[in-house]
């Protein structure tokens, strides 16, 4: 615990001008960001007496090591570089709000040459238009199954939409009008994208003016006595009219307009998030966030607005935002919604009206949120407090382990060996920070020289980046990188966790022991009977079975199991792709596995003679002799480069190239999202 007098700035130091501070720990990581009308008066309330401080402000300040801050001209420019700061560092102390489940979107890829309708999570992409975030995904297929009557926009993946382009035949949407096959040139892409423009359209709240267009070309229609395609007008309008009856009319001035409601208590805060479009609910998203320093309303709505309108820009900032209480100061929030949208957008409280019913059924959702919240958190704290305790018991430990890292190894019969870490920080996942490694040398011959390569390669980067961030240098020369910011692997774990039993721990307690690290515990666990083993001990401790520190172990252990085999699995498939075997005609990747399991790798069969490669099952002499010709036109691959170093990549056996330094390889982009925010080292 830092004493906040130990780095507080000399009196006069700080200057009295808007501006963006930040506090950093001993390790120098970014552990809250604020923002201020005056920074010295701001900042004068950190370091008073500290019994005077809310509980949560104490923890922050005594946490901190260090502090600075930058100045700027406005206090617009201020909320801008507080929002992207917080958005870039992370910060632990600052509010973050967590969605309170995964909403999906209808969204429209506007950005494509022939727009698709779909639904989508997570994160948004440029060049789509969202529409949302609606409860549930089977409402967003409701919607469009009855839209695609009147619009009959492009559903199918690419891949569909490749191969019925390359067949010249339609999908069934097709063939029922619910689409209008683009892929088979039945419409233009202009025609197509006025399509979606209109339905895009028709989303966004745009539906009296369509909805007459259409009445009149019914009426028209019947006048000129093409019944059918007056029923066909008649049928579309009903169709729309169904989709709008799905969404009822809250506001009957029709009205664009998003409602902030929020519900909170000492600790935590809901947040609730009604869209309004056209006059009609169009949308509704919770969030939910601890409450690290003591916070107005006002300031948890300005926190909430960065949050919602950060990302967006033109018409997805509505021209009016209702809110339970106003940001102080509002001018320059109100200031920034502006400019993200183009035009003035009203930020106030509803006094009346349909407005404030509409703010008080929010205000209930938020706090239906906060109580489900808490139910569910309660639980959740218990059980994961409870988890590390037990696991500081069972191995000894001074404390709980706070951040606890894991490492696994995976090959196939000693190809493609990797390893992985993965992290968990309070008992829960923290996928930003996993990585992956490629093992060099001759360590793949075996898991124990793996695990110490593994264990040195990744605290050798501790250490120099120990040295790096400034810990033991002084002053604020001893930063690291351009923007000051470490890098996380200079975030040391309380416990390191290896997969595997006695040998296993010994190479990774060997590891840092010639590092001369001995403040960081180490444990195994081994797969057969769970099993818990510590450095130099010739019997394993044993966990109750019921025990919840045995479970996140278990569960700790089997995450590194799935990132070290998803990792190990995108290598031997990029390994199958350019294989020489892709090109002989009639060679399905059964009997490709079959080659490859009988001889071990490539470079075997490569140089296998006919006769041995008949006898894998299934490859008959005709086969054989294909395989063999495929491998000998093969010319050797030029030597691949490292674009992230500039070295030369040596080819393994299987002619997969991997880097031969210690720097970060060539980034991996298959598997989740989450599996690519995995660095490779």
């Amino acid at each position: 615990m830092a004493d906040p007098s130990s780095y507080r700035p000399r009196p006069g130091q700080i200057p009295d001008s808007p501006g963006v501070y930040r506090f950093r720990d001993e390790h120098r990581r970014v552990i809250y960001v604020g923002k201020a009308k005056s920074l010295r008066q701001r900042l004068a309330n950190y370091f008073q007496d500290l019994a005077g401080l809310h509980p949560r402000t104490r923890s922050m300040v005594t946490t901190a090591a260090s502090v600075e801050w930058t100045v700027v001209s406005t206090e617009v420019e201020a909320l801008q570089l507080e929002y992207s700061w917080i958005k870039e560092y992370d910060p632990r102390f600052n509010v973050k709000y967590r969605d309170d489940k995964s909403y999906p979107y209808l969204a429209v890829t506007m950005s494509e040459q022939f727009p698709r309708v779909q639904v989508m999570r997570g994160h948004k992409k440029k060049g789509v238009r969202y529409f949302g975030p609606y409860a549930h995904a089977w409402a967003i297929r409701d919607t469009v199954d009855l839209l695609l009557r009147v619009f009959p926009v492009r559903t199918c993946s690419a891949g569909v939409f490749k191969n019925a382009a390359r067949t010249d035949r339609p999908c069934l949407l097709g063939y029922i009008g619910k689409c209008a096959a683009p892929c088979v040139g039945r419409v233009s892409p202009e025609e197509h994208r006025e399509l979606a423009d209109e339905f895009c359209d028709f989303m966004a709240g745009r539906t009296g003016t369509y909805l007459r267009r259409l009445e009149k070309q019914m009426v028209q229609a019947a006048d000129d006595m093409e019944y059918e395609r007056a029923a066909r007008l008649r049928d579309d309008i009903g169709a729309l009219k169904k989709a709008m009856e799905k969404n009822a009319v809250v506001l009957a001035d029709a009205t664009d307009a998003d409602l902030i409601a929020v519900a909170e208590d000492e600790l935590e805060a809901a947040v609730q998030i009604f869209h309004v479009r056209g006059g009609r609910v169009r949308g509704q998203r919770g969030w939910v966030t601890d409450k690290v320093e003591e916070i107005t309303t006002g300031a948890l709505v300005e926190h909430a607005l960065q949050q919602l309108y950060g990302e967006e820009s033109g018409d997805s900032v509505p021209k009016e935002v209702l809110v339970p209480a106003l940001p102080d100061p509002v001018e320059p929030v109100q200031q920034w919604l502006t400019e993200r949208r183009g035009s003035n957008v009203s930020l106030r409280i509803p006094q009346r009206g349909d407005k404030k019913a509409l703010m008080e059924t929010v205000a209930r959702n938020a706090l239906q949120a906060l109580g489900l919240h808490k139910t569910k958190r309660a639980s959740d704290l218990t059980t994961r407090s409870r988890a590390l305790e037990e696991i500081a018991d069972a191995l000894g430990l001074d404390s709980a382990p706070l951040r606890i890292e894991c490492y696994d190894i995976s090959h196939l019969q000693g190809e493609d060996v990797v390893a992985s870490m993965v992290v968990f920080e309070d008992g829960l996942q923290r996928k930003g920070e996993y990585r992956r490694f490629q093992i060099k040398g001759f360590a793949g011959q075996d898991d124990v020289r793996s695990m110490h390569e593994v264990i040195s390669r990744r605290f050798k980067r501790y250490i120099a980046e120990k040295e790096r961030t400034g810990e033991w240098a002084e002053g604020e020369d001893a930063l690291t990188e351009d923007d000051g910011r470490p890098k996380k692997f200079a975030y040391p774990p309380q416990l390191v966790v290896v997969d595997g039993g006695q040998p296993q721990v010994a190479a990774a307690k060997r590891a840092l022991d010639e590092l001369g690290i001995d403040d960081i515990a180490v444990c195994g666990l081994a797969k057969r009977l769970e099993e818990v083993w510590l450095p130099g001990e010739d019997d394993p401790v044993v966990m109750p079975r019921t025990s919840e520190g045995l479970y996140l172990l278990q569960r700790i252990r089997d995450e590194a199991h799935r990132f070290a085999i998803t990792y190990q699995r995108v290598k031997r498939a990029k390994r199958f792709r350019s294989s020489p075997l892709d090109d002989v005609p009639g060679l399905g990747e059964t009997r490709k596995q079959a080659l490859i399991k009988h001889f071990g790798s490539v470079k075997r069969l490569r140089s296998a003679t006919i006769d041995q490669i008949c006898e894998v099952p299934g490859i008959g002499r005709k086969t054989a002799e294909t395989i063999a010709a495929a491998f000998a036109q093969a010319a050797p691959a030029a030597p691949a480069v490292n674009t992230a170093t500039g070295e030369i990549m040596e080819d393994t056996e299987d002619g997969a190239p991997e880097t031969t330094a210690d720097a970060p390889g060539e980034p991996v982009t298959a598997g989740t999202p989450d599996e690519r925010r995995g660095q490779e080292t």
